[in-house]
């Protein structure tokens, strides 16, 4: 039997840009253990059948399916969520999104929108930190809603429900304090779409027409039918969208428009208020 530490220096992943913490997570899950355990006891050595996993999971790596894949699970904010092949990946980047939210509305009650939820992570992450909010999770993908709905299951969140919509089809006459969104923005002629974890993404998730807008406009144009006098959209967009996402925002009557950038200092997230609605606007749902 192979050591833990002679099966790491072992490990080839060319081509990943995180080869040796790629290889800790998979030895790590293939002996059920956390990756602490891998430095904790270099010497310790593998069972057969845990290498033999290690070994099946190091070949999906090389062929480039993304680690969280893989093992079924991502992180994200302080939450460990399942993940699947029919939903996006969770970002660090998406983190600045719930950041934002947050930082806009004091901890008391309102209702928020996470508009196409994937694995739930965004209204997850809000639930969490908002117990006091109503969160409501939708996406149009049937497969994606039970996905959130585990996951709601798992972290044991009374605050949040998950439901199938596409965008904003299935919530006539709901409003909300809050409207979030991480929606598809990829062009579709972008080459990114044939490199790295992307490659095994849907495509429904990630790619928005030919200048990676078109959600994010119909998103935007949907809004006022949906947000409480006074409430904000939030979106992230790409990293050189911050212009035009601005635009939009300011073209439907949004104000307070603004953009945050990412810890790579791209604007990765725009925001605006909608203010001037209807009196005949529900104030409290």
């Amino acid at each position: 039997m192979a050591s833990i530490q002679s099966l790491l220096q072992n490990a080839e992943l060319p081509g990943s840009p995180s080869a040796r913490l790629d290889a800790e997570w998979l030895l790590a899950a293939a002996l059920g253990k956390p990756a602490t355990y891998l430095r904790t006891w270099p010497e310790r050595e593998v069972p057969a059948e845990c290498a033999e996993r290690f070994a099946g999971m190091l070949a999906r790596r090389r062929q480039g399916e993304p680690v969280a894949y893989i093992l079924g699970r991502q992180g994200f904010w302080s939450l460990d969520l399942e993940v699947a092949p029919h939903t996006l990946i969770p970002r660090p980047d998406t983190e600045l999104l719930v950041e934002t939210a947050l930082a806009l509305l004091p901890d008391e009650a309102a209702r928020a929108l996470d508009l196409g939820t994937g694995t739930g992570a965004i209204a997850l992450a809000l639930a969490c930190e908002r117990p006091s909010w109503q969160v409501v999770g939708v996406d149009r993908i049937a497969e994606a809603v039970a996905l959130a709905e585990r996951n709601r299951l798992r972290l044991r969140l009374g605050n949040v429900a998950f439901s199938q919509s596409h965008w904003y089809q299935a919530l006539a006459g709901q409003r909300f304090s809050l409207i979030v969104s991480n929606p598809p923005y990829i062009a579709a002629s972008d080459p990114h779409l044939g490199e790295g974890d992307v490659r095994f993404e849907p495509p429904s998730a990630l790619v928005a027409g030919a200048d990676g807008l078109d959600d994010i406009r119909s998103i935007i144009g949907g809004a006022a039918q949906h947000l409480l006098p006074g409430g904000w959209l939030l979106l992230e967009h790409g990293y050189d969208q911050g212009d035009a996402v601005r635009a939009l925002l300011q073209g439907a009557g949004f104000v307070e428009v603004r953009s945050c950038r990412d810890l790579g200092g791209h604007e990765r997230v725009s925001l605006g208020r909608l203010i001037g609605q209807p009196s005949e606007a529900p104030h409290a749902q």
